[in-house]
């Protein structure tokens, strides 16, 4: 039987949770996964300090895959020491419209936002000069942002669609307009892909009015930040996107690579049983096709996508399963798709 190792980075909340469904999936797979945890928690984290983000760091770079759940933001964002400690430069959220689901937009979605994973406004808190007045720096990269360019109009390649940058070129020159070169540039590589920049502010308008003409959309880090969380809105809610985190090597090759759920940790429902485990199933997905065994990932995908297509799914989008019975419900489908597969 085929093995492998992925870091488990347990958070708070929710976090046990959704861990609890990704063991159910693993479960049932024709392959091991073994699970090397590290506790991110907020509490073990203010008891160990640094050297807990050692020992993360130390584990994800030997073992290269992780899965991480919600993390409680309190002194530091653990996301944020994590991307800077592995050099994650490009995060991928994909947005599909999922049958089944009540939304108050009915046009069709399927985007993939590609962002810069570092830099932008999140680099620098600011600082206060005097009583009235607050600054900040703006940070753009070149390399992070041909790794990100790279990735886009690859997924497009393989999506056969076209690759849109946005940002605020016109008013951010320096910052922004170092961005769109990047992305010009690297077009330049990939002749047969249709691209074209945007003004994100149109951007965002563009895509409630004609959803169809966006497939692969690339900017800088806060844009997609935002752009993210407005398309899992559009499609029913923030907490059905997953997140996928890359770092590279000199050589362009995924050097780390992390998934989670785009969701945060919902302390108010934490340990009710009441959460929806479909982004961290989805992410999951993810991480199984980054292995390369596309047969599973496709299979989980599609067995999520059917229980929520007939209710069987959990409160907040409609249902009447809890976290359990949502679970079980697609480890039926999915040990069902994999029977039929072999």
């Amino acid at each position: 039987m085929k093995h492998y190792s992925v870091v488990e980075l347990l958070g708070d909340g929710i976090s046990s949770e959704l861990s609890e469904s990704v063991h159910a999936i693993a479960a049932v797979l024709p392959f091991q996964i073994e699970f090397l945890q590290v506790d991110l928690s907020s509490a073990n984290r203010a008891e160990r300090g640094e050297d807990l983000y050692d020992e993360a760091e130390v584990l994800m770079k030997r073992v290269k895959v992780a899965m991480k759940y919600p993390t409680e933001t309190t002194d530091t964002s653990p996301n944020k020491v994590l991307r800077e400690r592995c050099q994650f430069s490009v995060i991928h959220r994909p947005v599909d419209t999922i049958p089944g689901i009540a939304t108050n937009f009915t046009r069709p979605i399927d985007i993939d936002v590609v962002r810069i994973a570092t830099g932008g406004t999140y680099e620098d808190a600011g600082r206060r000069i005097g009583r009235d007045t607050a600054v900040s720096l703006r940070v753009i990269e070149r390399v992070p942002t041909k790794h990100a360019a790279r990735f886009a109009f690859k997924l497009a390649m393989q999506r056969q669609g076209g690759v849109v940058s946005t940002s605020k070129y016109t008013i951010q020159r320096a910052t922004d307009g170092l961005f769109e070169e990047v992305c010009g540039l690297v077009a330049q590589d990939y002749p047969g892909i249709p691209y074209r920049r945007e003004l994100f502010d149109s951007l965002l308008a563009g895509i409630i009015l004609h959803p169809e003409r966006y497939q692969v959309i690339v900017c800088p880090n806060e844009y997609g930040d935002f752009l993210s969380d407005m398309v899992c809105g559009l499609i029913g809610s923030i907490g059905l996107g997953d997140s996928s985190n890359f770092a590279f090597d000199d050589n362009g090759a995924v050097s780390v690579a992390m998934f989670d759920p785009a969701g945060g940790t919902a302390p108010d429902i934490a340990g009710q049983g009441r959460c929806n485990p479909t982004a961290a199933l989805f992410a999951f997905s993810s991480l199984l096709r980054h292995l390369g065994e596309q047969e599973a990932a496709r299979a989980l995908r599609t067995s999520v996508l059917e229980c929520i297509s007939v209710g069987e799914t959990t409160a907040d989008i409609g249902g009447s399963l809890n976290t359990r019975e949502f679970t079980a419900a697609v480890v039926r489908r999915f040990r069902g798709s994999l029977t039929v597969a072999r």
